[in-house]
């Protein structure tokens, strides 16, 4: 697992998991696969569906380097976030408020709104700060 998304009202976790091929190594036009953990359906694992996939919690990809990639989700295309291989291990990391995060979970506070436009509050981005190496959450307002 690279990081995981929970949002409220929803128990359900999405998980974001490196994208391996039989041969071990990444797949270069999927490096993340991502599916639901649906904790109100005993755990199970569920793909995303069509909708969730194109519309709210999918990515864009873009190999900007050797074992280095952009990702952008769907849904808030301003933010990028980098995969990158470090070592023998692939992190994701974002730059916010000043800080480069090594992302461990992503929280999104969403207060009513529809299914087609949630009123999302705020975005919580909690991981480890790649300067201090300490754990930490900064908050991000989504626009």
């Amino acid at each position: 697992m690279l990081f995981y998304l929970q949002r409220d009202p929803n128990t359900n976790t999405l998980i974001y998991a490196l994208n391996l091929q039989e041969n071990g190594s990444i797949n270069r036009s999927q490096p993340v696969s991502i599916y639901w953990l649906r904790y109100g359906e005993h755990g199970e694992k569920k793909e995303l569906g069509y909708i969730q996939k194109k519309f709210a919690y999918g990515l864009v990809t873009k190999e900007i380097a050797k074992d280095k990639f952009e990702l952008r989700f769907v849904s808030h295309k301003t933010l990028p976030l980098y995969l990158s291989k470090v070592g023998e291990k692939y992190t994701v990391t974002v730059a916010v408020n000043g800080k480069t995060i090594k992302i461990n979970r992503l929280f999104i506070r969403i207060v009513g709104g529809s299914f087609w436009l949630p009123n999302v509050r705020y975005a919580l981005i909690e991981g480890i700060d790649l300067v201090t190496g300490k754990s930490l959450a900064e908050k991000i307002t989504i626009k």
